[in-house]
């Protein structure tokens, strides 16, 4: 099966097709979530973030300009929406021991046990750092975001982002500096 590009898609939506949209949730419901996860670290805000996401991609598509990439578009609108929700909660969000950590799917026991320690003491360092590092260490670590991508999302120039990034690599390296490699 041959993906339309995301240009064509939202082409399609601008016309009226709701299956186009559809593509497009289904194609970025997954990396919204775990962006949204990795910023605010709990699972349900992850979710209305996510959705309430798609719904303003949805309103403001007229609004989206090809010349940037339709991806580094709705992270920029995920994370506005993710500092929203930390703005709104005013509170020090926590890791909830029920949500499901991403990348936690190996055969061995002891192996999925470890990699769920590690996500978790993952998150729960992300979590103890500075909004502005956290976000910087999601968008290029976990969503694979360029320099200038990232740039873009936050509205930064891009030094500022090669600098936050080497202090927040920096922190967190500090703050997992116990973690032994499997």
């Amino acid at each position: 099966m041959i993906r339309d590009p995301d240009e064509t898609l939202v082409e399609r939506c601008r016309d009226g097709d709701r299956q186009a949209l559809a593509a497009l949730v289904e194609r970025y419901q997954r990396p919204i979530y775990n962006a949204a996860y990795r910023v605010l670290g709990n699972g349900e805000d992850a979710a209305d973030v996510t959705q309430t996401t798609f719904l303003k991609v949805a309103e403001k598509l007229d609004e989206y300009d090809a010349q940037y990439r339709f991806f580094s578009w709705i992270y920029r609108i995920a994370i506005n929406e993710s500092l929203n929700t930390m703005r709104r909660d005013s509170r020090d969000d926590h890791i909830d021991d029920e949500d499901e950590l991403p990348g936690t799917g190996a055969e061995d026991p002891e192996r999925r046990a470890y990699e769920t320690e590690l996500a978790g003491r993952v998150q729960a360092a992300l979590m103890a750092m500075r909004f502005e590092h956290r976000i910087v260490i999601t968008l290029r670590h976990f969503s694979d975001c360029s320099y200038g991508e990232i740039a873009f999302i936050l509205d930064l120039q891009e030094k500022t982002v090669k600098s936050r990034l080497f202090e927040a690599r920096q922190k967190l390296r500090e703050l997992l500096k116990d973690v032994q490699p499997a």
